[in-house]
Formats: structure tokens, sequence, C-alpha cells
């Protein structure tokens, strides 16, 4: 294969699409909500965790793809890919968990947050780097 990378995070991240999207619609069967989301917790949890890993997911592993053919540092690559990936399973498990009196969102929801973000521009810079070193070439 030729982008093993891309193909490992893109497998992995679409199980977790999928398990986060059966959720949601569990929760929309129980709480008979078509649409929106009503004022029931576990359906927000259940709708925001899929909808957040899929607005961040694309361009990651878009990214991951673009760096993988241009034949950046392989073992780099499974580090920030599997940092993408357990950001956020983190994420998708503080959305899950009850938020702390005084405010504060539960700290693997921050966690996976930050990650994700740090991945974001890693990755971003990464392929700057990368199109700098070209540049010149």
């Amino acid at each position: 294969m030729t982008l093993p990378v891309t193909a490992a995070l893109t497998a992995a991240l679409a199980a977790l699409l999928l398990l986060l999207a059966i959720d949601t619609v569990r929760s929309r069967f129980r709480t008979q909500q078509a649409f929106g989301t009503g004022d029931d917790q576990r359906l927000i949890s259940a709708s925001r965790a899929h909808g957040n890993l899929a607005e961040h997911a694309p361009i990651v592993i878009i990214m991951v793809a673009l760096l993988e053919m241009s034949r950046a540092d392989h073992m780099g690559l499974m580090i920030i890919a599997g940092t993408f990936l357990f950001a956020r399973v983190m994420h998708a498990m503080g959305l899950y968990m009850k938020q702390k009196e005084g405010g504060g969102p539960p700290l693997p929801r921050a966690l996976g947050v930050i990650l994700t973000w740090l991945v974001i521009i890693a990755l971003g810079g990464w392929i700057a780097y990368m199109l700098m070193g070209n540049l010149g070439s």
C-alpha cells in the first residue's frame, strides 16, 4: 500500500466515527428526537462527539496523506497519527462525562482539544517546512 499511515489512521477514525454515529442514533431513538438535540444531555454529547470528529478528521487525514506522499518521516507520521487518534478518543470520552462544578471541561475533553490543535499545528508546520525546502530546489 502506498500510504500505510494514512490508511491505518483513516480506518481507525472511520471505526470511531461509526461508533459515535451509532450512539447518536441510539440516543435519537431513545429520545424520539429526529432533529436537533432537545434538552437531552446524552444526545447532545453523542451528537457533538460525532460531529466534532467529523469536523476535524478530514483535514488531518489530508495533511497526513500529503506528508506521506512527500516521503516525510514514517515514524514521525505514525506518532502524530496515533496522537490524533488518542486525542479524538479522549475528546469523545470527555464529552460523555459530567461537567465539573464551577465550569471547566472534564480533563479528557480538554486534553483531547489541546492535543488535536497541537497535531493540526504540527502537521501544518511540517507541511510548510517541507514546502520551504522544496522552493529552494
